[in-house]
């Protein structure tokens, strides 16, 4: 989901205000996938053992226990085109780790996971309206 940024303040304020950790996790200049678990390492505060490839990320997503207790957890990550442009099939296996772990915590008892993908200065997108009439 790509949200307007005039958006996305007002979404991690109320996360914060509802007792949420929210994490941001910048991906401006991130263009290879070791700049990318550096980012996430940073960002989230990973474990030492993180191991820094796809598998560890999971795991580590699918944990969450060396982060304070919350109701919920907001992962908002920003300026994520650049890489996405640089690694397509790594920006795809990343957001399928991200989509496993967000299932994996529905649910849950110890708090859900929600991500958010957002990208300065974008503008919102028109709504798709119907298609225009002929004659």
């Amino acid at each position: 989901m790509t949200l307007d940024p005039q958006a996305l303040a007002p979404a991690l304020a109320a996360a914060e205000q509802a007792g949420w950790m929210v994490v941001r996790l910048d991906l401006d200049g991130v263009r290879s996938k070791a700049d990318l678990m550096g980012r996430c390492e940073r960002a989230l505060r990973l474990p030492e053992h993180f191991g820094g490839n796809w598998d560890a990320l999971a795991d580590c997503l699918n944990d969450l226990s060396w982060l304070p207790a919350a109701s919920g957890r907001l992962l908002a990550v920003t300026s994520w085109r650049g890489y996405a442009a640089a690694r397509p099939g790594d920006w795809e296996t990343f957001q399928d780790v991200l989509e496993q772990a967000v299932d994996f915590w529905r649910g849950s008892t110890e708090g859900v996971l929600t991500v958010l993908l957002a990208e300065p200065g974008e503008k919102p997108r028109p709504k798709p309206g119907p298609p225009p009439r002929r004659g």
